[in-house]
């Protein structure tokens, strides 16, 4: 008897422990374990994320620089992907083998249950070949969005790319941005970007087990609507931008051209610049490698990134400046015997030509550089302060025309330009005794000075204005409403009076328009243009061949500064391209002669290619004697027309460019 129940409770243990094993599975399967709940609902309804349109960017005059083209992402959720045709796949969507094993191992590491991209930007032709098959892949399914294409392929730094987002990019986003997004990264496409990308909607589908639609889930009732980004208009000229990268091909430089009684840019030309549509598709990360590893940079951005010595247009803000300081005025007269003596006749800063004696007005017709050095010296020698005090007031006046800090342009990454404060002067060299001959250089815009194009032009806008300016910009209207950021409505005053600006826009015209001045050559006809060449001295090769200018000179429409790099005179190359933008742009048409057009749109200044190192480092051993008496030479030169107090000063600039 005692044997039975004993049995009996045995049993009924078992049974009881089995039940209970059978009780917590069903509440682990039900309620901790969410894989079938996953697999359920995936064969129910499917949450399809519907991506906005980014916003369209168009051109001043309502001409579409940027659009939208759609593509397709193929997703994949890899628990439900069984029993697949793997070669058929593969072959459908270009891939091989091992990139099939490579995309679903990082699908199931982003999750087993929930879809991702396993292909994305499949072209619209791919697409439509993978639609007939797609029943026959469970567990994928294709998901629309659109990607950004560029009809005229032009003004690639001004417009900038769109990539996808980093794991930063999402932690910075608060939840916005989730992987597999786009996001603006450089140029307008990143300024703007909270504007451009619109906002997410979601559709739930019907599916059934072989993942085929059925219809919509719900009549629709908990789908959710994208909004589309803001468009944007800008102030670009699309005709004036394409003739001015069709003039600066095959150059290094740059082409900023404003609309001064705006501050709207009308042209913003990066060269060498590169194909924006290489930045979109299957094939951006390979391309961008490309550009990144491009000798010539394509990617940088030299209308406010690159800083260059201003030399002439400087000329220009020194005349305005010293007027109103009251050290010159329009009858100021200096004599020019080919250079301006200084430091106590121990250095020479020569000039072009042997002009006599030269008033204002002359002194910017014909680039005098003995009048800016005696303008200089009176600044800094004749104000009854010492030089860093003296230096200090003369910074302010010309930083007021935009010079060492950012002008704020709606693009990342501007340079502020170089000018130094006198305390870094003081500190070179170790005391604060120095007066002008110190850094007489900076008195032509060279030196320990630098300025961006935009800056260049901006200069310009300021004569135009006879002084004032608004911020440059490249938006000039945002949505429906084209509305307008405050801070490009902001008057700027420069700092000097209007009257001033008389007699140096006088000689301005007199440079273009008289037979002595130094850009005869780019005149139009028909329209009064006020410009000036410019040949910027090079440490590390030829000069740079510069040229500035506004026009008309009564109610002026354009100001613009052209660079282009290792090119030599200004008058030569720069010059006529700024005349065929301005006479393109205000006439719409271009009377230069053709055999100076073919000369400006066949010139190559592109660099030579680099040798090869081996080769290098051959010819480096060879010629090590040579070099080092070649150096000698060099230093020795510059002695003779330096004093001891600039060959300090230089070598430092050297230091600071090793």
């Amino acid at each position: 008897m005692n044997s039975f129940f004993a049995r009996k409770f045995v049993i009924q243990g078992i049974i009881i422990s089995i039940a209970l094993l059978i009780i917590a599975r069903l509440f682990y399967l039900q309620i901790i374990d969410d894989s079938y709940i996953h697999s359920a609902n995936s064969n129910v309804m499917r949450k399809v994320i519907v991506y906005p349109a980014r916003g369209v960017i168009l051109d001043r005059t309502g001409q579409v620089l940027v659009q939208n083209e759609p593509v397709y992402d193929l997703m994949v959720t890899p628990r439900e992907a069984k029993d697949i045709d793997t070669a058929l796949l593969c072959q459908l969507i270009e891939i091989d083998k091992e990139g099939f094993i490579k995309r679903m191992d990082k699908a199931r590491a982003h999750s087993p249950y929930r879809a991702s991209i396993f292909e994305k930007q499949l072209s619209s032709r791919t697409y439509a070949h993978l639609q007939e098959y797609l029943y026959r892949f469970r567990g994928f399914y294709v998901q629309n969005r659109t990607v950004r294409n560029y009809p005229d392929s032009i003004a690639a730094q001004f417009l900038g790319y769109v990539n996808e987002v980093t794991e930063k990019d999402v932690e910075k986003s608060n939840g916005f941005y989730r992987p597999g997004d786009y996001i603006g990264r450089s140029g307008v496409e990143r300024s703007y970007e909270d504007l451009l990308r619109g906002k997410r909607g979601v559709k739930n589908l019907m599916v059934d087990a072989l993942n085929r639609p059925k219809g919509v889930f719900m009549e629709g009732r908990y789908d959710t609507l994208a909004v589309s980004g803001e468009g944007l208009v800008s102030s670009l000229d699309k005709e004036l931008q394409i003739l001015g990268e069709k003039l600066m091909k095959n150059k290094l430089g740059s082409i900023v051209a404003i609309e001064p009684s705006t501050g709207e840019v009308l042209a913003y030309v990066s060269s060498p610049s590169y194909n924006p549509n290489d930045m979109v598709g299957r094939e951006t990360g390979n391309n961008y490698m490309k550009l990144l590893n491009d000798e010539t940079k394509p990617l940088f951005n030299r209308p406010i990134q690159a800083s260059y010595p201003p030399g002439s247009v400087f000329k220009v803000v020194a005349a305005l400046t010293a007027q109103q300081a009251g050290v010159i005025d329009e009858n100021t007269s200096f004599f020019c015997p080919h250079g301006y003596s200084y430091g106590g006749g121990r250095g020479f800063m020569r000039c072009t030509h042997y002009h006599g004696a030269t008033s204002l007005i002359r002194s910017i017709q014909v680039s005098c550089n003995t009048y800016y050095g005696y303008t200089y010296a009176k600044m800094i020698d004749s104000r009854g302060l010492s030089g860093p005090k003296a230096y200090d007031l003369w910074y302010d006046a010309i930083s007021k025309f935009g010079i060492g800090h950012r002008l704020g342009i709606d693009l990342p990454g501007e340079n502020a330009g170089l000018l130094y404060k006198s305390e870094h002067f003081t500190k070179s060299y170790r005391n604060d005794k120095w007066r002008s001959s110190f850094n007489i250089s900076l008195s032509i815009g060279q030196g320990e000075m630098g300025v961006t194009p935009l800056q260049m032009a901006n200069i310009m806008a300021i004569v135009a204005n006879r002084g004032f300016y608004y911020r440059p910009h490249l938006i000039k209207g945002i949505g429906d409403k084209k509305i307008v950021k405050k801070e490009f409505t902001e008057k700027i005053s420069a700092g000097v009076d209007a009257k001033y600006y008389t007699p140096v826009i006088e000689g301005l015209s007199r440079a273009v328009n008289m037979g002595e001045g130094t850009a005869f050559a780019n005149r139009i006809a028909g329209i009064e243009m006020c410009g000036k060449t410019g040949t910027a001295q090079n440490p590390h090769g030829k000069d740079h061949a510069v040229f500035f200018a506004f026009a008309p000179r009564d109610n002026p429409k354009i100001a613009i500064a052209v660079f282009v790099e290792n090119a030599g005179y200004g008058g030569v190359w720069a010059g006529p391209i700024a005349s065929m933008m301005v006479e393109k742009y205000i006439k719409d048409t271009i009377t230069m002669p053709k055999h100076i057009q073919d000369r400006i749109y066949n010139a190559n200044f592109m660099p030579a290619p680099k040798a090869d190192p081996k080769k290098a480092d051959l010819k480096k051993t060879t010629d090590s004697t040579k070099s080092k008496k070649d150096t000698t030479k060099n230093v020795n030169r510059i002695a003779v027309v330096m004093p001891k107090e600039t060959i300090v000063h230089h070598s430092a600039v050297r230091r600071n460019h090793e």
